[in-house]
Protein backbone atom coordinates (compact mmCIF):
# COMPACT_ATOMS: atom_id res chain seq x y z
CA UNK A 1 0.00 0.00 0.00
CA UNK A 2 1.31 3.47 -0.87
CA UNK A 3 2.20 5.73 2.03
CA UNK A 4 0.34 8.97 2.58
CA UNK A 5 3.49 10.89 1.57
CA UNK A 6 3.70 9.03 -1.75
CA UNK A 7 -0.02 9.54 -2.40
CA UNK A 8 0.35 13.23 -1.70
CA UNK A 9 3.29 13.45 -4.14
CA UNK A 10 1.31 11.66 -6.82
CA UNK A 11 -1.60 14.06 -6.33
CA UNK A 12 0.66 17.09 -6.64
CA UNK A 13 2.27 15.74 -9.82
CA UNK A 14 -1.14 14.94 -11.30
CA UNK A 15 -2.28 18.48 -10.58
CA UNK A 16 0.81 19.91 -12.27
CA UNK A 17 0.28 17.72 -15.32
CA UNK A 18 -3.33 18.88 -15.63
CA UNK A 19 -2.66 22.57 -14.99
CA UNK A 20 -2.05 24.58 -18.19
CA UNK A 21 1.28 26.23 -18.91
CA UNK A 22 1.55 29.79 -17.63
CA UNK A 23 3.47 32.91 -18.52
CA UNK A 24 6.98 31.49 -18.03
CA UNK A 25 6.66 29.01 -20.90
CA UNK A 26 3.60 30.27 -22.81
CA UNK A 27 3.23 29.79 -25.70
CA UNK A 28 4.79 26.44 -26.54
CA UNK A 29 2.51 25.33 -29.39
CA UNK A 30 0.36 26.85 -32.15
CA UNK A 31 -2.48 29.19 -31.22
CA UNK A 32 -5.82 29.05 -33.03
CA UNK A 33 -7.41 32.40 -33.89
CA UNK A 34 -11.07 31.63 -34.56
CA UNK A 35 -13.06 33.81 -36.99
CA UNK A 36 -16.83 33.62 -37.32
CA UNK A 37 -16.97 34.32 -41.05
CA UNK A 38 -15.86 32.74 -44.31
CA UNK A 39 -12.36 32.97 -45.73
CA UNK A 40 -11.73 36.08 -47.82
CA UNK A 41 -14.17 38.32 -45.96
CA UNK A 42 -13.28 41.41 -43.97
CA UNK A 43 -12.84 39.69 -40.61
CA UNK A 44 -10.79 36.90 -42.18
CA UNK A 45 -8.45 39.34 -43.94
CA UNK A 46 -7.95 41.29 -40.71
CA UNK A 47 -7.30 38.09 -38.75
CA UNK A 48 -4.62 36.97 -41.20
CA UNK A 49 -2.80 40.30 -41.04
CA UNK A 50 -2.71 40.09 -37.24
CA UNK A 51 -1.95 36.35 -37.09
CA UNK A 52 1.10 36.66 -39.31
CA UNK A 53 2.69 39.35 -37.14
CA UNK A 54 1.71 37.66 -33.87
CA UNK A 55 3.37 34.47 -35.07
CA UNK A 56 6.61 36.36 -35.51
CA UNK A 57 6.43 37.94 -32.06
CA UNK A 58 5.26 34.91 -30.09
CA UNK A 59 7.57 32.40 -31.76
CA UNK A 60 4.73 29.97 -32.50
CA UNK A 61 2.31 29.80 -35.39
CA UNK A 62 -1.00 31.63 -34.99
CA UNK A 63 -3.43 29.76 -37.23
CA UNK A 64 -6.65 31.38 -38.48
CA UNK A 65 -9.59 28.98 -38.20
CA UNK A 66 -12.86 29.92 -39.93
CA UNK A 67 -16.10 28.77 -38.28
CA UNK A 68 -18.80 30.71 -40.17
CA UNK A 69 -22.52 30.69 -39.62
CA UNK A 70 -25.36 32.01 -37.45
CA UNK A 71 -24.11 35.62 -37.51
CA UNK A 72 -20.79 34.50 -36.00
CA UNK A 73 -22.54 32.85 -33.05
CA UNK A 74 -21.10 29.42 -33.90
CA UNK A 75 -17.52 30.64 -33.61
CA UNK A 76 -18.20 32.82 -30.59
CA UNK A 77 -19.86 30.00 -28.65
CA UNK A 78 -17.06 27.63 -29.66
CA UNK A 79 -14.38 29.85 -28.12
CA UNK A 80 -16.53 30.51 -25.04
CA UNK A 81 -16.52 26.75 -24.37
CA UNK A 82 -12.85 26.16 -25.26
CA UNK A 83 -10.12 25.28 -22.78
CA UNK A 84 -8.96 28.51 -21.07
CA UNK A 85 -5.28 27.90 -21.76
CA UNK A 86 -4.49 30.67 -24.24
CA UNK A 87 -4.33 28.39 -27.27
CA UNK A 88 -7.83 29.16 -28.61
CA UNK A 89 -8.72 32.83 -29.02
CA UNK A 90 -11.46 34.70 -30.86
CA UNK A 91 -11.49 37.61 -33.25
CA UNK A 92 -14.69 38.99 -31.81
CA UNK A 93 -16.69 41.92 -33.10
CA UNK A 94 -19.27 44.37 -31.85
CA UNK A 95 -21.81 42.46 -33.93
CA UNK A 96 -21.33 39.07 -32.30
CA UNK A 97 -20.61 40.34 -28.79
CA UNK A 98 -22.85 43.40 -28.36
CA UNK A 99 -25.53 43.36 -31.05
CA UNK A 100 -26.39 39.65 -31.37
CA UNK A 101 -27.65 39.46 -27.75
CA UNK A 102 -30.04 42.31 -28.55
CA UNK A 103 -31.27 40.87 -31.86
CA UNK A 104 -31.47 37.11 -31.29
CA UNK A 105 -33.42 35.03 -28.78
CA UNK A 106 -31.04 32.06 -28.71
CA UNK A 107 -27.57 33.37 -28.01
CA UNK A 108 -25.73 30.55 -26.23
CA UNK A 109 -22.97 32.64 -24.70
CA UNK A 110 -22.78 35.53 -22.27
CA UNK A 111 -20.60 38.25 -23.76
CA UNK A 112 -19.94 39.80 -20.35
CA UNK A 113 -19.11 36.57 -18.49
CA UNK A 114 -17.82 33.91 -20.90
CA UNK A 115 -14.73 35.72 -22.18
CA UNK A 116 -11.46 37.22 -21.02
CA UNK A 117 -11.00 40.25 -23.31
CA UNK A 118 -7.44 40.88 -24.51
CA UNK A 119 -7.48 44.07 -26.61
CA UNK A 120 -9.22 45.82 -29.44
CA UNK A 121 -7.43 45.56 -32.78
CA UNK A 122 -9.46 47.86 -35.04
CA UNK A 123 -12.50 50.04 -35.51
CA UNK A 124 -14.21 50.34 -38.85
CA UNK A 125 -17.12 52.01 -40.62
CA UNK A 126 -19.92 50.25 -42.47
CA UNK A 127 -20.90 51.17 -46.01
CA UNK A 128 -23.88 50.69 -48.26
CA UNK A 129 -23.11 50.11 -51.93
CA UNK A 130 -24.97 49.34 -55.14
CA UNK A 131 -24.08 47.77 -58.46
CA UNK A 132 -22.88 50.42 -60.92
CA UNK A 133 -25.27 48.99 -63.49
CA UNK A 134 -28.22 49.16 -61.10
CA UNK A 135 -31.24 51.48 -61.20
CA UNK A 136 -29.92 53.91 -58.52
CA UNK A 137 -26.44 55.30 -57.90
CA UNK A 138 -27.01 57.30 -54.70
CA UNK A 139 -29.01 56.81 -51.52
CA UNK A 140 -31.88 59.23 -52.22
CA UNK A 141 -32.49 57.60 -55.61
CA UNK A 142 -32.22 54.14 -54.08
CA UNK A 143 -34.88 55.04 -51.51
CA UNK A 144 -37.17 56.36 -54.27
CA UNK A 145 -36.65 53.19 -56.30
CA UNK A 146 -37.29 50.97 -53.27
CA UNK A 147 -40.58 52.71 -52.53
CA UNK A 148 -41.69 52.41 -56.15
CA UNK A 149 -40.56 48.77 -56.43
CA UNK A 150 -41.00 47.17 -52.97
CA UNK A 151 -40.75 43.66 -54.41
CA UNK A 152 -37.21 44.43 -55.63
CA UNK A 153 -36.05 46.29 -52.50
CA UNK A 154 -33.41 44.08 -50.88
CA UNK A 155 -29.82 44.12 -49.70
CA UNK A 156 -27.21 41.49 -48.91
CA UNK A 157 -25.74 41.26 -45.43
CA UNK A 158 -23.66 38.88 -43.32
CA UNK A 159 -23.81 40.20 -39.75
CA UNK A 160 -26.11 41.72 -37.15
CA UNK A 161 -24.83 45.33 -37.43
CA UNK A 162 -25.58 45.37 -41.15
CA UNK A 163 -29.13 44.15 -40.58
CA UNK A 164 -29.61 46.79 -37.91
CA UNK A 165 -28.53 49.51 -40.35
CA UNK A 166 -31.00 48.16 -42.89
CA UNK A 167 -33.77 48.27 -40.29
CA UNK A 168 -32.86 51.85 -39.36
CA UNK A 169 -33.07 52.87 -43.02
CA UNK A 170 -36.51 51.26 -43.26
CA UNK A 171 -37.72 53.02 -40.12
CA UNK A 172 -36.49 56.48 -41.12
CA UNK A 173 -37.04 56.38 -44.88
CA UNK A 174 -40.30 54.46 -44.89
CA UNK A 175 -38.86 51.72 -47.09
CA UNK A 176 -39.26 47.94 -46.86
CA UNK A 177 -35.80 46.67 -47.73
CA UNK A 178 -35.52 42.91 -47.14
CA UNK A 179 -32.27 41.47 -45.84
CA UNK A 180 -30.76 38.59 -47.85
CA UNK A 181 -28.40 36.96 -45.37
CA UNK A 182 -25.10 35.32 -46.32
CA UNK A 183 -22.55 33.39 -44.25
CA UNK A 184 -19.74 35.84 -45.00
CA UNK A 185 -19.20 39.37 -46.21
CA UNK A 186 -17.39 38.16 -49.32
CA UNK A 187 -20.50 36.30 -50.49
CA UNK A 188 -22.73 39.23 -49.55
CA UNK A 189 -20.65 41.74 -51.48
CA UNK A 190 -20.27 39.37 -54.44
CA UNK A 191 -24.06 39.12 -54.63
CA UNK A 192 -24.21 42.87 -55.25
CA UNK A 193 -21.31 42.69 -57.72
CA UNK A 194 -23.24 40.01 -59.63
CA UNK A 195 -26.46 42.02 -59.54
CA UNK A 196 -28.28 39.37 -57.51
CA UNK A 197 -29.39 41.97 -54.97
CA UNK A 198 -30.23 45.66 -55.22
CA UNK A 199 -27.65 46.76 -52.64
CA UNK A 200 -25.23 45.47 -50.03
CA UNK A 201 -24.42 46.64 -46.51
CA UNK A 202 -21.03 45.49 -45.27
CA UNK A 203 -17.76 46.35 -43.53
CA UNK A 204 -15.21 48.67 -45.06
CA UNK A 205 -12.78 45.86 -45.92
CA UNK A 206 -15.22 43.76 -47.94
CA UNK A 207 -16.90 46.76 -49.59
CA UNK A 208 -13.45 48.09 -50.48
CA UNK A 209 -12.67 44.87 -52.34
CA UNK A 210 -15.97 45.18 -54.21
CA UNK A 211 -15.26 48.79 -55.13
CA UNK A 212 -11.89 47.82 -56.57
CA UNK A 213 -13.63 45.48 -59.02
CA UNK A 214 -15.13 48.60 -60.59
CA UNK A 215 -18.65 47.20 -60.26
CA UNK A 216 -19.76 48.66 -56.93
CA UNK A 217 -20.69 52.25 -56.13
CA UNK A 218 -20.53 53.16 -52.40
CA UNK A 219 -23.46 55.43 -51.56
CA UNK A 220 -23.25 56.03 -47.78
CA UNK A 221 -20.95 55.41 -44.82
CA UNK A 222 -21.53 55.25 -41.07
CA UNK A 223 -18.44 57.22 -40.03
CA UNK A 224 -19.13 60.55 -38.25
CA UNK A 225 -17.46 62.44 -41.09
CA UNK A 226 -16.03 61.63 -44.52
CA UNK A 227 -13.60 58.74 -44.14
CA UNK A 228 -10.11 59.22 -45.64
CA UNK A 229 -10.21 55.75 -47.19
CA UNK A 230 -13.48 56.55 -49.00
CA UNK A 231 -13.24 60.15 -50.19
CA UNK A 232 -16.44 61.57 -51.59
CA UNK A 233 -18.73 58.98 -49.99
CA UNK A 234 -21.40 60.86 -47.98
CA UNK A 235 -22.24 59.90 -44.41
CA UNK A 236 -25.72 58.63 -43.58
CA UNK A 237 -26.08 61.60 -41.22
CA UNK A 238 -25.33 64.12 -43.99
CA UNK A 239 -28.05 62.45 -46.06
CA UNK A 240 -30.62 62.97 -43.30
CA UNK A 241 -30.67 59.51 -41.71
CA UNK A 242 -30.06 59.70 -37.97
CA UNK A 243 -28.71 57.09 -35.58
CA UNK A 244 -26.31 55.65 -38.15
CA UNK A 245 -23.22 57.50 -36.97
CA UNK A 246 -21.23 54.52 -35.69
CA UNK A 247 -17.89 52.77 -35.78
CA UNK A 248 -17.87 49.02 -35.27
CA UNK A 249 -14.93 47.32 -33.56
CA UNK A 250 -13.01 44.07 -33.56
CA UNK A 251 -10.85 42.65 -30.81
CA UNK A 252 -9.22 39.51 -29.48
CA UNK A 253 -10.71 37.52 -26.62
CA UNK A 254 -9.90 34.29 -24.80
CA UNK A 255 -12.27 32.02 -22.86
CA UNK A 256 -13.12 33.16 -19.32
CA UNK A 257 -10.74 31.66 -16.81
CA UNK A 258 -7.64 32.10 -18.94
CA UNK A 259 -4.76 32.94 -16.54
CA UNK A 260 -4.15 36.72 -16.24
CA UNK A 261 -0.45 36.26 -17.08
CA UNK A 262 -1.39 34.77 -20.46
CA UNK A 263 -3.90 37.57 -21.14
CA UNK A 264 -1.18 40.13 -20.33
CA UNK A 265 1.27 38.40 -22.69
CA UNK A 266 -1.25 38.42 -25.52
CA UNK A 267 -2.23 42.02 -24.78
CA UNK A 268 1.41 43.16 -25.07
CA UNK A 269 1.79 41.29 -28.34
CA UNK A 270 -1.37 42.78 -29.84
CA UNK A 271 -0.23 46.29 -28.93
CA UNK A 272 3.15 45.63 -30.55
CA UNK A 273 1.54 44.33 -33.75
CA UNK A 274 -0.97 47.18 -34.15
CA UNK A 275 1.83 49.74 -33.70
CA UNK A 276 3.86 48.31 -36.61
CA UNK A 277 4.06 50.76 -39.57
CA UNK A 278 3.40 47.97 -42.09
CA UNK A 279 0.25 46.91 -40.24
CA UNK A 280 -1.01 50.49 -40.09
CA UNK A 281 -0.36 50.81 -43.80
CA UNK A 282 -2.42 47.67 -44.45
CA UNK A 283 -5.18 49.07 -42.25
CA UNK A 284 -5.32 52.30 -44.25
CA UNK A 285 -5.71 50.28 -47.44
CA UNK A 286 -8.65 48.40 -45.92
CA UNK A 287 -10.46 51.43 -44.49
CA UNK A 288 -9.66 50.38 -40.92
CA UNK A 289 -8.69 52.57 -37.99
CA UNK A 290 -6.03 51.10 -35.63
CA UNK A 291 -7.40 50.60 -32.10
CA UNK A 292 -5.97 49.03 -28.95
CA UNK A 293 -6.90 49.13 -25.29
CA UNK A 294 -6.20 47.23 -22.10
CA UNK A 295 -8.01 44.05 -21.10
CA UNK A 296 -9.91 45.94 -18.38
CA UNK A 297 -10.88 48.72 -20.79
CA UNK A 298 -12.10 46.16 -23.33
CA UNK A 299 -14.18 44.46 -20.63
CA UNK A 300 -15.82 47.79 -19.75
CA UNK A 301 -16.44 48.53 -23.44
CA UNK A 302 -18.29 45.25 -23.97
CA UNK A 303 -20.52 45.92 -20.96
CA UNK A 304 -21.36 49.44 -22.13
CA UNK A 305 -21.93 48.30 -25.73
CA UNK A 306 -24.32 45.58 -24.61
CA UNK A 307 -26.48 48.23 -22.97
CA UNK A 308 -26.12 50.69 -25.85
CA UNK A 309 -27.20 48.27 -28.58
CA UNK A 310 -29.90 46.74 -26.40
CA UNK A 311 -31.40 50.20 -25.93
CA UNK A 312 -31.15 50.97 -29.67
CA UNK A 313 -32.94 47.76 -30.67
CA UNK A 314 -35.70 48.32 -28.09
CA UNK A 315 -36.19 51.95 -29.14
CA UNK A 316 -36.46 50.90 -32.78
CA UNK A 317 -39.01 48.25 -31.90
CA UNK A 318 -37.09 45.53 -33.73
CA UNK A 319 -38.43 42.09 -32.70
CA UNK A 320 -35.91 39.43 -31.72
CA UNK A 321 -35.32 36.66 -34.23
Amino acid sequence: MLSLRVLASVAVLAGIAHFPAHSADYPTRPIRLVVGYTAGGGSDILARVIAQKMSEGLGVQVIVENRPGAASMIATEYVARAEPDGYTILLGASGSLAINPALYKEVKYDSAKDFAPISLVASLPVLMAVNKSGPAQNLPDLIKYAKANPDKANYSSAAAPFRLIGEQINLQAGTKFQEINYKGSTDAVNAAVAGDVLATISDSISIGVGIKTGKLQPIAITSPKEHPSFPGVPTFTSLGLKGLDMQLWQGLLAPAGTPPAIIERLEREVHRVIALPEVRQRYAGMGLDPETNTASEFTALIQSELKRWGDIVKAAGIPKL
